[in-house]
């Protein structure tokens, strides 16, 4: 069923949300419900017809994709910490798990930075790689503040998550929100999924889990330098380092100018002293 179509759609039926362009569309990820299934790395490769990355663990603990890349758009971090089950809480655990993905940002760095117009805002604000108008150039590489956009060696071209963009238009849950058994990766209008992801982190203090934050939600840690919002932002329980991510990411964008400035200033500082130099010879 098309996502403008009348009628009721599949992601109303699988996960409460209504698809409609022109509203602002992304994942709330619930770090606490993790439980490190993998679930949403298959559904993933599976609908995308992404390849395996690696077929054996890598020695860096439950883990064999390692990170995101051209070929992995979903990706979950095992981190064993170091604690004794007798030293916890009951009913904690020693283990951090969460899935990463793409955090369509908004304003999204790599975006601003590609010359092609490969990347592109979607109607439901996502921002998607078109790998036909893709030169392969890589300036969205070292523009991403979370190391997610990977050139493939297939066809050297930038691949990333694209937020199921083709199961957004047909009225459909993105397909690792759907896999996902425990609801560790929610589904929505980012507006609503922030007011269900507050109301999370108070459930957890009031349970005793102090360290509960959000990450990458307007105003808070992820959302720095220069970044609104993260259309994908998480909950977390410790330093976002630990997780892989950091802990104050910027735009890049945000340096252009005063870098373009600070260049003007050296251009006419050397006119101004050659000109001198040239009075003095005369």
């Amino acid at each position: 069923m098309d996502g403008t179509a009348p009628g009721r759609q599949e992601a109303e039926i699988t996960a409460g949300v209504r698809i409609e362009p022109g509203r602002s569309y992304g994942f709330f990820t619930d770090t606490t419900l993790c439980i490190g299934c993998k679930a949403c790395e298959v559904a993933c490769k599976e609908w995308n017809g992404l390849p395996a990355d690696n077929v054996a663990l890598t020695g860096h603990s439950y883990d064999n994709t390692g990170r995101l890349g051209a070929h992995t758009w979903r990706h979950v971090t095992f981190l064993e910490r170091d604690a004794r089950a007798t030293e916890m809480p009951p009913y904690q655990s020693g283990w951090l798990m969460m899935s990463d993905v793409c955090k369509h940002c908004d304003p999204a760095p790599c975006l601003e930075a590609c010359p092609t117009g490969a990347l592109f805002r979607t109607e439901f604000d996502t921002v998607v790689v078109q790998q036909d108008i893709c030169n392969g150039c890589g300036y969205c590489v070292p523009a991403c503040p979370f190391g997610v956009v990977e050139l493939a060696k297939e066809d050297g071209k930038a691949h990333k998550c694209t937020l199921c963009y083709d199961r957004l238009k047909g009225g459909l849950e993105p397909a690792c929100a759907k896999a996902c058994p425990t609801d560790s990766i929610q589904f929505g209008v980012v507006e609503d999924l922030v007011g269900r992801a507050e109301g999370r982190v108070a459930k957890l203090k009031e349970q005793g889990q102090a360290n509960a934050y959000l990450y990458g939600t307007p105003g808070g840690p992820g959302a720095t330098g220069g970044l609104r919002r993260l259309n994908a932002f998480f909950l977390l329980t410790d330093r976002p380092e630990r997780y892989n991510l950091p802990p104050a990411p910027s735009r890049p964008a945000r340096n252009a100018r005063p870098a373009f400035l600070a260049g003007l200033a050296t251009m006419a500082g050397l006119a101004v002293a050659a000109a001198i130099i040239g009075v003095g010879r005369r």
